[in-house]
């Protein structure tokens, strides 16, 4: 059963596995009208990579709006019912550093499913990366220089990266496309928190030179992108439209970065690694 306000994109498939998105922001108008939510958006990247994956992997989604300013509401713990399987926190234009009630209440519900939903799987993109980083003992904070990291950027792979997608070790770099001033600081440890037993390993699986940890993975437990696996070119030129009128980005910034936004990149690589992390099959290769 769905939380209250939340949409379900129901999955006929069997063997699927029930996503509950927490939206933590809006797309661009036009973005919204042409493709939905984010929720909407991610349902549909991520059954698409499902369907090219060898074997094929389901997903059914439960989206949620929780951006309480703008309407929405954080869910109780008592409505993540047994059916959630996993849980995708959005990316977002406000700050997973910040004190905002909303986000403290963010923070405490990922917090209770933590401890109390040994089952659940978590994953987050951009702020949904640095808020899961946060809740488990990372610093998050703005670029010292107030640099962003814009558009389609490669991103450096550790080892644990290239188990993660798949890749050979001769392959050096994935490319996402980034939206973010702010970063984590450091990755998760069981000495900043509680909440991680004193031997579990905690894996960043990619740097740039902007952002060290540009993901997360815990496994059974956590994996975080930094990047954005959802973004296609018109996504990307919208979002950077919305920062350079909001004053966030200077334009000379946004049209350079615009001059990449039509790079192929590798969501779908991400996608379905997000997948094969839901579906347990991390489990199984290590």
């Amino acid at each position: 059963m769905a939380p209250p306000e939340a949409r379900v994109i129901r999955s006929e498939h069997p063997d699927k596995v029930r996503m509950l998105v927490l939206e933590t922001d809006d797309p661009h108008p036009e973005t919204q009208k042409e493709t939905g939510s984010f929720g909407e958006v991610l349902n549909e990247v991520l059954v698409s990579a499902g369907e090219q994956h060898d074997p094929k992997l389901a997903i059914e989604t439960v989206v949620h709006y929780a951006v309480e300013p703008r309407g929405g509401r954080i869910p109780e713990p008592s409505e993540i019912t047994d059916e959630i399987h996993a849980i995708l926190i959005t990316g977002s234009v406000y700050d997973a550093h910040s004190d905002e009630p909303w986000v403290m209440k963010l923070m405490n519900l990922i917090k209770h499913l933590w401890i109390h939903r040994p089952d659940i799987k978590f994953t987050g993109i951009c702020f949904g990366h640095q808020i899961l980083c946060r809740v488990l003992g990372s610093k998050v904070e703005p670029n010292a220089d107030g640099d962003w990291e814009l558009s389609h950027t490669p991103i450096s792979l550790t080892d644990v990266g290239r188990w993660l997608f798949r890749l050979p070790s001769s392959e050096e770099h994935i490319r996402l496309h980034q939206m973010h001033l702010d970063h984590v600081v450091d990755p998760p440890s069981p000495s900043k928190t509680d909440l991680l037993d004193a031997n579990i390993e905690v894996h960043v699986w990619g740097t740039t030179d902007h952002t060290d940890v540009q993901g997360v993975y815990i496994s059974r437990r956590l994996f975080t992108t930094q990047g954005h696996m959802e973004f296609d070119e018109k996504m990307v030129k919208r979002q950077l439209e919305m920062r350079v009128e909001s004053g966030a980005v200077e334009k000379s910034d946004a049209e350079e970065a615009l001059e990449t936004a039509e790079w192929m990149h590798d969501g779908v690589l991400v996608a379905k690694a997000v997948l094969r992390f839901f579906h347990g099959e991390d489990d199984k290769m290590r």
